[in-house]
């Protein structure tokens, strides 16, 4: 019975959320804005006009697992970020500079960590359920705008390993980093934030250049030091580097190439963990990646067409948890007649359970367990539609097939199937 009910409400969250979606389009009929609160009667645009621009989106993630996985059920996560950037230019008179300040809050419950039990979260926003300090960073640029550096307390993410095509789905390991690099090292995403200096220097306008140095310190992830940035417990040092090909480049691009981006990185963490599957210590994580998209196929000048996504991520046994990770699939920008900005899109994602992990559960088990009767990663399907409904709301309906959704608790778990929708609002 209070499986029933919870689907129920699960259903009713979606329905309430679908309904309030199609209210706010049609209260924005009569005005198309870019952001759902617009100009605030001409007070937003003249504090950007002096330097100060004010940012803000809301993301709902509603789903509910019908069969398979550990239970049936579901769950409702969101989250609100808010944030300003300062123009140190206008405001004070330093040239080519640009403070950051976020701040991140979620709340809900996690479909894949209370319902499936899988490791590629269902819900791209679910995680760290608290409010934050999230960002609080200077930008300079120099050299033209050829050289750009950031330094602060900030997401290692936002700079480096990401792929935006990848957040036309839903699931977080499509949108927007390779989980491996997380899961695997002291590489941290948003909301997760930490000290450091990241770097990007265009050496040409189509080929990109980043490194950096950032702070690793796992205690910052903890509630309690939401609001205390110089929490201690830090391990190494995080040092990334990173080659970028932007083969659409506007400034570079006379010949009409169609837009695609290459992205080939490694990095190394100087922190002293423990060693997979066996004893002892291992110094020092690192990993390579390759990240691509591009587009294949174009119709008319705009942005309608077909664009081909992958990726490619290796890892140390001694060291990761995730040892392999490849990810592929596409993306369908204009759908339907006058529907120009929907998207379709199709993903698919293995990440596969370090053999070490494998074979030291089976030599721990009191009971015989047979090393090749043990998963040896899970999988993710996801087949998404993106309805940008206005400039600042998109709808995204969206089913998700997770295989082997067991296998990082090293127990065989029925493949499941989960449906929903997410929202985000620019406001």
């Amino acid at each position: 019975m209070s499986g029933r009910l919870e689907r129920l409400s699960v259903a009713a969250g979606l329905a309430a959320a679908l309904l309030a979606s199609s209210a706010l389009v049609s209260s924005a009929l009569a005005e198309e804005r870019t952001t759902l609160t617009g100009g605030w009667g001409g007070l937003r645009t003249d504090l950007a006009e002096d330097g100060i621009a004010f940012r803000g989106d809301y993301v709902s993630e509603t789903f509910s697992a019908i069969d398979g996985g550990l239970r049936r059920g579901g769950g409702y996560t969101q989250q609100i970020r808010v944030g300003a950037d300062f123009d140190l230019e206008k405001l004070s008179g330093w040239s080519g500079a640009i403070a950051h300040l976020t701040f991140n809050d979620r709340r809900g419950k996690g479909v894949s960590s209370d319902v499936v039990g899988n490791r590629l979260p269902i819900q791209e926003a679910y995680g760290g359920q608290y409010t934050r300090l999230t960002e609080l960073s200077v930008e300079q640029r120099l050299d033209g705008g050829r050289l750009n550096l950031r330094v602060g307390y900030f997401a290692m993410g936002n700079d480096l390993g990401g792929m935006a095509i990848g957040c036309n789905l839903v699931n977080a390991a499509f949108c927007a980093h390779p989980l491996s690099m997380s899961g695997d090292s002291g590489w941290y995403n948003y909301p997760n934030a930490r000290w450091g200096l990241a770097v990007r220097y265009a050496v040409r306008p189509n080929l990109l250049l980043r490194t950096g140095a950032f702070q690793v310190n796992p205690s910052l992830n903890d509630e309690r030091n939401a609001w205390k940035p110089f929490a201690s417990g830090s391990t190494g040092v995080m040092l990334p580097l990173e080659v970028e090909y932007d083969r659409g480049a506007a400034s570079h691009n006379s010949g009409g190439a169609m837009p695609g981006h290459y992205k080939l990185g490694a990095y190394y963490d100087s922190s002293r963990v423990t060693r997979q599957g066996e004893t002892g210590k291992v110094k020092g994580r690192y990993g390579v990646y390759l990240l691509a998209d591009q587009m294949v196929w174009r119709q008319g000048s705009g942005n309608r067409g077909l664009s081909l996504f992958g990726q490619v991520t290796l890892n140390p046994k001694a060291s990761a948890p995730i040892n392999r990770w490849y990810e592929a699939g596409l993306v369908q920008t204009g759908t339907f007649p006058g529907r120009d900005a929907d998207t379709l899109a199709l993903g698919v994602v293995h990440a596969q359970v370090n053999p070490r992990l494998r074979q030291a559960y089976a030599d721990a088990s009191p009971t015989l367990v047979d090393y090749g009767v043990l998963p040896a990663g899970e999988t993710a399907i996801e087949l998404s539609y993106g309805w940008q409904a206005t400039r600042w709301l998109t709808v995204r309906p969206d089913v998700q097939y997770i295989l082997d959704p067991g296998a990082f608790g090293y127990r065989s778990t029925s493949n499941a199937l989960a449906v929903g929708a997410q929202l985000k609002a620019q406001f």
